[in-house]
């Protein structure tokens, strides 16, 4: 390791900076540690031990195996690096490929297409769904003068759609790593820059159909997506974007569309492009357009802390097993054995029981995706697999975890383990919340997206209880479904202005045996003059606890 070290001492200008972590010649001992002791393993394997040997996570929990990857073939191909595993990926080209088509999915306009009719309709642009991702593969390839290509890093697609027809396409990737216009519009260093990369976003592909003529069509739908555009990101990717960065080819295009929405054009590139692992001159500058979506976005990213950033996450949450009740009368293990497996009884290797307990375990430590599961069950012990239920000295792996969660009654699983985690933080004393939420991109064709209130514990944020709203009604009438079967007696239940009602402060006291802060506003003229007449503060009756 001694040559590499001194490879690096010679080439300290070039040195690299990943994730935050500048990789020196102590870091590059450390990761030839692992590739040495461990010369049997592939290099997804390698990466993701690197990846926990650093902290390098996604905001979602995940390892950020696939930047690591990167990382380690430059590294070697710097001479920084020997004796990496040869890659089993030798000699394949991974490319976008479309899926077989049947033969009646016809590319076009369908039957009985009506321009002047649809548009009387009303736009609306959303992800894609299922299926419709082989559709919006195929148009793009068919239609879009760049082809399909391939979406690189976290990535959304979305259909424009007037009434039932599809008129348009976008797709939205990671950000380029180097363009020098965005730079310099925003102030960054390359610390700066490496921080905030994730906050930027780019409009690779931008497809009207060829039969589509309607004015200012893709200005509306630009706007139209870029209104909803950090919201789904943070939905899909547990962080949001701040800004909006498009590369067009001058020579094809003057990106009128993007000029009359108001984006910024910034400079040209150098007509630089990625190849691999490299860059190469393609002789064909594109002009630099971005578009901020946040009235705050230059100053967030250049600041050392910014409110766009996720918690820090040096590493996973631990967790210690032996102090949770997994056993016994009211323990987890006795809450979801109660569960119904859904499995069928052959091939079953790990129980029900096991594979909950452990994605219930990555979700405290800080878990956010199925993968993000997997990968924290990989790293336990014997010992903790064993007090988890395993009975096999291998954890279940993230295909078996994310098939049993997607089969299992979760309305059921949240109630029972909502109840269990009630038993384990008493609300004696406590304040609880109750909020209502309508659940943003949840509207299922002429169905309303679901309405939800919540109880939220006021100190930690956890969510204790949540019942959807019935139609035609409003959410008044849910607090008593929703504090039915917990016990608040002790606690402290604070609500806005529409909870202020007779009959909710009556329930909280004579039945529950909670206390209450309540919001009282000008929609009730009569209860505020009472209040300011007798000169009161805030207050709730007395309750004598047993």
């Amino acid at each position: 390791m001694s040559g590499a070290s001194d490879q690096y001492s010679s080439q300290s200008e070039r040195a690299v900076v990943h994730r935050g972590t500048r990789i020196g010649a102590q870091e590059l001992a450390r990761i030839q540690r692992v590739v040495d002791q461990h010369s049997e393993w592939t290099r997804d394997r390698i990466c993701q031990q690197v990846c926990r040997l650093f902290s390098w996570y996604r905001p979602n929990g995940e390892l950020a195996a696939r930047s690591c990857r990167d990382l380690l073939v430059r590294l070697e191909r710097r001479g920084l690096l020997v004796r990496l595993p040869r890659s089993r990926r030798a000699g394949v080209v991974v490319r976008a490929r479309l899926p077989d088509l049947s033969p009646d999915f016809l590319l076009g306009p369908s039957a009985g297409w009506d321009a002047e009719e649809a548009a009387k309709s009303p736009l609306v642009v959303r992800p894609v769904v299922g299926d419709e991702r082989t559709g919006w593969r195929a148009y793009m390839e068919r239609y879009h003068y760049l082809g399909c290509g391939s979406l690189v890093g976290e990535s959304l697609r979305y259909v424009a759609l007037l009434g039932e027809e599809a008129v348009g396409l976008v797709g939205w990737a990671a950000a380029a790593l180097k363009n020098g216009p965005r730079d310099e519009y925003l102030g960054w260093d390359e610390a700066t820059k490496l921080r905030r990369l994730h906050l930027v976003v780019n409009n690779v592909r931008f497809l009207i159909f060829p039969w589509i003529r309607m004015p200012n069509l893709a200005t509306r739908i630009l706007a139209a997506n870029l209104r909803r555009l950090s919201a789904d990101w943070q939905r899909t990717y547990e962080h949001p974007v701040l800004l909006a960065e498009t590369f067009v080819d001058t020579a094809r295009f003057r990106g009128t569309c993007y000029r009359a929405g108001n984006w910024h054009y910034v400079g040209q590139t150098g007509g630089w492009s990625r190849k691999g692992l490299g860059y190469e001159n393609n002789g064909h500058p594109k002009g630099v357009f971005l578009y901020p979506l946040h009235r705050h976005t230059r100053r967030w990213l250049v600041e050392s802390v910014s409110p766009a950033d996720p918690l820090p996450k040096e590493s996973m949450m631990t967790i210690d097993v032996n102090r949770l009740a997994l056993d016994g009368a009211g323990g987890l293990f006795e809450v979801l054995g109660s569960l119904l497996d859904p499995r069928k009884p052959r091939g079953k290797r790990h129980s029900l029981t096991a594979i909950l307990a452990i994605a219930a375990c990555a979700t405290l430590c800080g878990a956010r995706s199925l993968v993000a599961i997997g990968q924290w069950a990989a790293e336990l012990s014997p010992g903790v697999l064993k007090r988890l239920g395993c009975k096999r000295a291998r954890p279940p792996c993230e295909s078996t975890i994310r098939r049993t969660l997607a089969k299992v009654d979760v309305v059921e699983m949240d109630k029972k383990v909502g109840a269990w985690m009630i038993q384990q933080t008493p609300l004696l004393g406590r304040g609880v919340a109750m909020d209502g939420k309508t659940v943003r991109g949840a509207k299922d064709g002429d169905n309303r997206p679901p309405h939800l209130v919540s109880a939220v514990v006021h100190e930690t944020g956890e969510v204790v209880a949540q019942t959807r709203v019935a139609d035609k009604t409003n959410e008044i009438k849910s607090v008593e479904p929703l504090l039915k079967d917990i016990d608040i007696r002790g606690a402290v239940v604070t609500g806005d202005a529409m909870f202020t009602q007779v009959a909710i402060a009556k329930y909280l006291v004579e039945e529950k045996g909670a206390d209450y802060v309540f919001t009282v506003k000008d929609n009730q003229p009569t209860l505020r003059k009472d209040i300011e007449d007798l000169g009161l503060t805030a207050l709730s009756p007395p309750v004598h606890h047993v």
